[in-house]
This record gives C-alpha cells, sequence and structure tokens, in this order.
C-alpha cells in the first residue's frame, strides 16, 4: 500500500476521531481542502506522521483547539468584494427598509470584519437600530476576536478603499479608534450582534431571519454539505428573504436551485422564491 493512501486514511480517521471526541464534524468538507490543511498542521505541529497528530489530539483538547485554527483558516477583511456591498446597497437594502424589523445571519463569521462591514452599511442606511445580526462561527478563537473587534492598523488602508468603492458615505476612519498600532471599531456597531457557535454541518435553524450571508464558506464543503447548508438558510429565510454567497459559490446545479431566484447574480445575491 502506497504512503500516499496510508495518508488518505489516517486523515480519515482523524475527521472521525475529532468528530466522535469534540463533536466537530469535518467529514463532508472538500477532501483536498482537508488533506491540504492537516498536512500543513502536521508540519506545523512537528508530527511524524498524521496519526501522531491523532494521538495528541484525542489526549489534549488544547492540542484539538490550536488545529481548528488550522483546519478552519479564518481569511476575511472589511467590504471584501467591494461590488458585493455595493450591490447591497442599492438593490437589497431598499426591500429591507419594508420591514419592521430585521434579523440578519452572518455564517461563517470568521473574525468579525464582513459584521461590522454590515453593521456600517446598515448604520448608513438607517436599519442598524431595527436589525438583529446573528454573527455564527464554529471556531471559539475567531468568534472571540470577532466580539473584541480590534484589527491591525496594517489593514486600514485596504479596508478604507473597500469601503469607499462599495458606496461608503463618510470617513471610514470614523468608525474606529487607532491606538498602539491597532484599530478598534466602534463598540456601538456590535450592540445589535449576537456572537454565537453554529455548525453548518451539524447544528440546525434557530430563527426567521430576512437576510443570510454565507460568503467565502462553501467552496470548503463537498455537495452533500452544500446542501444541507442551503436547506438551513432556505428554512431560515422568510418569504421572499435575500440570501448572499461568495464570488466563487452558486446555487446552480444544487438541489435548492430552483428555490431561489438570482436578484444580482454577479455578486451571487438570491431572492427566496
Amino acid at each position: 500500500m502506497s504512503i500516499e493512501r496510508n495518508t488518505d486514511i489516517e486523515i480519515r480517521l482523524l475527521i472521525e476521531a475529532i468528530y466522535l471526541k469534540y463533536s466537530y464534524d469535518f467529514r463532508d468538507y472538500s477532501g483536498a481542502s482537508i488533506k491540504r490543511r492537516v498536512l500543513h498542521a502536521v508540519r506545523q505541529f512537528e508530527c511524524a506522521t498524521v496519526s501522531a497528530l491523532q494521538e495528541r489530539v484525542l489526549h489534549d483538547p488544547s492540542v484539538f483547539m490550536q488545529l481548528l485554527q488550522y483546519l478552519t483558516i479564518p481569511v476575511s477583511e472589511m467590504f471584501r468584494d467591494p461590488g458585493h456591498f455595493l450591490a447591497l446597497r442599492e438593490e437589497v437594502v431598499p426591500h429591507l427598509k419594508t420591514w419592521p424589523s430585521i434579523k440578519i445571519w452572518i455564517a461563517g463569521c470568521s473574525t468579525g470584519e464582513e459584521v461590522y462591514s454590515m453593521a456600517i452599511l446598515l448604520r448608513e442606511e438607517g436599519l442598524l437600530e431595527r436589525t438583529i445580526i446573528y454573527a455564527t462561527d464554529i471556531n471559539p478563537s475567531s468568534l472571540e476576536k470577532a466580539k473584541q473587534g480590534i484589527y491591525s492598523m496594517q489593514n486600514m488602508r485596504e479596508y478604507t478603499e473597500n469601503y469607499q468603492k462599495a458606496g461608503g458615505r463618510r470617513a471610514f476612519s470614523d468608525y474606529y479608534t487607532a491606538a498602539y498600532g491597532n484599530a478598534i471599531i466602534d463598540s456601538s456597531l456590535r450592540e445589535n450582534v449576537t456572537f454565537a457557535d453554529h455548525s453548518l454541518a451539524t447544528d440546525s435553524v434557530f430563527s426567521e431571519t430576512q437576510l443570510i450571508s454565507c460568503r467565502n464558506v462553501l467552496i470548503y464543503f463537498n455537495k452533500t454539505l452544500q446542501d444541507r447548508a442551503f436547506g438551513l438558510f432556505h428554512d431560515s429565510l422568510c418569504h421572499r428573504g435575500f440570501l448572499v454567497l461568495g464570488s466563487k459559490e452558486t446555487l446552480d446545479f444544487s438541489a435548492y436551485a430552483n428555490r431561489f431566484d438570482a436578484l444580482v447574480k454577479p455578486e451571487r445575491i438570491y431572492r427566496k422564491s
């Protein structure tokens, strides 16, 4: 049996062990993506084999929490893909304004950049005060960073450019305070935000929402898990609610393709049929 084959078996056993021990379910994540991340973790942990890493993970929960950082790889930025946020502002916000109260679910919120981007957009459109934002992720460390809302000042120039291209109406610096090389996001932006642990692989719907944003998460799922996620989103959205996906994600060819209409297809903005 080849070394490659052995490695594939070891990775499957590791993922199953994680599910049985910690109830984190990566079994339907993209095989290539998980393999790449696990092998990177093996090198970082200086383990000889995946099996050696599995032994450490099973017997030391702190090692699992460290491994989780490699398996989820939080990557985000504020107003990422500015054209997407401009389309939300121009095409979706007018509809949101017709609801007396609004609930928004940001699934896979990572370290919070998209949460604060959404909050800023809603504030500028006069909607934040009547909106509840549910920001969920499976990574406790990412959620904690999202709650803190502290980001490197090195990123602020790029974020400012994104904000301006997304139709921002003020100086972006109005939304943060600079201190010790960091930007501290205005705490009022999270007054209506609830951060919570939620897995699209194992958890269920928790609220009726008007808009769901799940961007650059589904690319790491296989088709079975993508369809599960789409089912959760469909069941959570109210009549004619909105679903927004990442630039490389689509409802096409999914089990739910005919249950949504494309509102702004280039920006992956859909509306429940």
